[in-house]
């Protein structure tokens, strides 16, 4: 199965770290990360699911909620988690998904046989409270995952479903944005009081509205 930008997260059940959940009851009405890893035990994967417990504060003031999956059980999930734990001095703060008959895996395309037969490559899909998908990534197993750039583009999605504005390449929260070409020039001064730059027709850009 395919699944692309603006497809219905497809539900599941499935046992966590945390108990037992029904996926688009465990979105209720926050935004998603959600994302597998290849494996249990192994060093990227470990900095990896460090690094995602460290952002909760930064996952909460978005209203985001993190998932991590990989194919191995529960059992090795709760005893990796000492690990990332220790190694990378936090708390596992977030499920993970114990996927061992691939259902999941299978249902959100997280195993690319090209790469492994067996282990998911390191998906991520950033999901809306309307459960809709977002913005999907893939990495292969070897490089692990730019968390700044997961914030950043959670930022400029949040920012888009609000307001008629697109963010322009290497945009960081606080930069200017852009008018999308939808809204007539004449209408950006009541859309957008804050003032705003035409440096082409098709190209107006505005402080950022929601600041």
């Amino acid at each position: 199965m395919s699944l692309r930008l603006g497809d219905e997260a497809p539900n599941f059940k499935a046992q966590t770290t945390i108990g037992d959940i029904d996926f688009h009851d465990y979105i209720k009405d926050s935004w998603v990360v959600f994302f597998s890893h290849p494996s249990d035990y192994t060093p990227v994967c470990t900095t990896e699911l460090g690094r995602t417990a460290k952002l909760k504060s930064e996952f909460d003031k978005r209203g985001v909620k993190a998932l991590a999956l990989s194919v191995d059980n529960l059992e090795d999930h709760h005893n990796w988690v000492k690990d990332i734990n220790e190694t990378q001095d936090t708390t596992v703060n977030f499920p993970i998904v114990a996927d061992v008959d691939r259902h999941i895996s299978e249902l959100y395309d997280m195993i690319h046989p090209n790469a492994s037969a067996t282990a998911t490559v390191r998906s991520v899909f950033i999901i809306g409270p309307d459960k809709k998908i977002k913005l999907t990534l893939t990495y292969p197993a070897s490089t692990g995952r730019n968390f700044d750039e997961i914030l950043r583009v959670i930022d400029s999605l949040q920012l888009t479903a609000d307001y008629s504005v697109a963010t322009p390449a290497d945009w960081k929260h606080g930069e200017d944005v852009i008018v999308v070409p939808a809204i007539k020039t004449e209408d950006i001064p009541a859309k957008f009081p804050k003032g705003f730059k035409e440096i082409k027709p098709y190209l107006r850009t505005t402080p950022q509205p929601n600041l």
